[in-house]
């Protein structure tokens, strides 16, 4: 079982296999704090029978959702502030693309723009945090955002 694959260059990313149950998907992490990775790591790898995997940087991630078949990532957890393309871009790639315009997006980060929230709330983003952020919190908000894509999926 894949736990906290921390993809800390783009070459771990590429070359990453999931070799889990056909039925696992991915939690896409976009954090360039070890810390702030390793702690989203540990909260929600097991959320939901989901495995994790992190990159540091926007154009990483973006990279990661293009090579990664339909279905096989479930959300994507990013901060705003990072090298290369930031989260704000993500956000808006992410939604701009018929194959992830539904994908739950978490935004945790540290960003002082008293008007980030709602920014990201206009691109798209599904749920904001603000650092320092209870891991509990987004644990039990992605679980609530992926039993709400489910029950739509079904109905």
């Amino acid at each position: 079982m894949l736990r906290g694959i921390s993809s800390r260059s783009m070459e771990s990313v590429t070359a990453f296999s999931p070799r889990a149950s056909p039925m696992s998907q991915i939690v896409l992490i976009v954090e360039d704090s070890d810390h702030g990775a390793t702690t989203l790591e540990i909260a929600l790898s097991g959320a939901a029978g989901l495995n994790t995997v992190s990159v540091t940087e926007g154009n990483q991630a973006w990279r990661y959702l293009r090579d990664h078949p339909e279905g096989s990532i479930a959300a994507v957890v990013t901060d705003l502030n990072m090298p290369g393309m930031d989260g704000f871009e993500l956000i808006r790639n992410i939604r701009g693309s018929a194959r992830y315009d539904k994908l739950p997006i978490i935004v945790v980060s540290g960003c002082t723009d008293p008007g980030a929230p709602s920014r990201v709330a206009e691109l798209g983003a599904s749920a904001f945090f603000g650092k320092p952020f209870s891991p509990a919190r987004v644990r039990a908000t992605l679980e609530r955002l992926l039993n709400e894509m489910q029950t739509t999926s079904s109905a």
